[in-house]
């Protein structure tokens, strides 16, 4: 239930891996894949960002969060 609310009140990028049920990662490795390979054929520069936001949720305080929650009708 709760999953589902959140769902609607707030949808994520489909390419988003967290905390969804899919399979791993694959399909954001195979898309990474296809830019390298594109990049070098073209010659193109190519920069990449990987950002690990572990514990995100530990610097937020549970007040924001249930405040949050209430201001998008969870």
């Amino acid at each position: 239930i709760i999953t589902s609310r959140l769902t609607k009140a707030s949808p994520i990028n489909q390419r988003q891996r967290g905390f969804v049920r899919l399979a791993g990662c694959s399909g954001n490795l195979k898309l990474l894949q296809l830019l390298i390979r594109n990049a070098k054929r073209h010659h193109r520069p190519l920069g990449v960002v990987f950002v690990d936001l572990a514990k995100a949720f530990y610097t937020v305080s549970h007040s924001h969060i249930i405040m949050a929650l209430k201001q998008k009708s969870v």
